[in-house]
């Protein structure tokens, strides 16, 4: 079934979900660890709606393909088109905050970038974005202002704050609609922090941002 975008009071919004735009290395900790180059521009790439499942159930990651690692991301629900546009209609057109998981294929991943090949199979396969609920922009504050976390068996793994993206909200979003029309129901992924790592089988995952969403789920043993 289509996933469907919902905020925090239940409400579903009103499209399904469409594509799910990202940005790899927005956080320069978070490239260093992985050995990459800081980017002086935004690297996007595009999961594709079946790639989103609930982040409140549990994470059935598959384990049999290699290494599977978490990716703890801000994401931006999209509420109206928007096409080449400036910062300032960028940030109009974004209606909710939420959470997502951005899993991915860590050793998939590497084989494929040292044959110089694209790694979308190591992105984008179904479930590889756990989304969650949406919080109102009215119940969070500045951009920069934005935290979140994500606990691995009551351990802090990753804590990521909006002001210390490479390149903020605004201007990510205002970058993505100069190649890819976002249309009502498109999700934008905004980075990882530093600590990425393998997901254990049977842990819990603690996520937290600030406006007071929490979500707590587990992954598949």
């Amino acid at each position: 079934m289509r996933f469907v975008p919902r905020f925090t009071d239940g409400q579903p919004f009103p499209e399904p979900l469409g594509k799910i735009v990202c940005v790899g290395r927005n956080y320069a900790d978070h490239a260093r660890e992985l050995d990459n180059p800081v980017p002086s521009e935004p690297l996007l790439f595009i999961k594709p709606a079946t790639a989103a499942v609930p982040l409140e159930q549990p994470v059935d990651a598959p384990f049999a393909r290699g290494e599977v690692h978490y990716e703890t991301e801000l994401a931006l629900l999209i509420g109206s088109e928007l096409s080449h546009v400036t910062a300032d209609e960028a940030e109009r057109g974004i209606v909710g905050i939420g959470l997502a998981l951005d899993l991915t294929l860590r050793d998939v991943q590497s084989r494929l970038k040292e044959k110089g090949h694209p790694w979308e199979i190591a992105k984008a396969f179904d479930g590889a974005c756990p989304l969650s609920s949406f919080l109102p922009l009215a119940q969070v504050p500045n951009w920069s202002g934005l935290a979140f976390t994500l606990a691995v068996n009551g351990e802090t793994r990753q804590h990521g704050e909006g002001a210390d993206m490479l390149f903020p909200v605004a201007t990510l979003v205002a970058e993505m609609s100069r190649h890819f029309t976002l249309q009502p129901g498109d999700v934008v992924l905004t980075g990882t922090p530093a600590g990425v790592g393998p997901l254990e089988r049977g842990a819990t995952l603690h996520f937290t941002l600030t406006g007071g969403l929490e979500v707590t789920t587990r992954v598949v043993e």
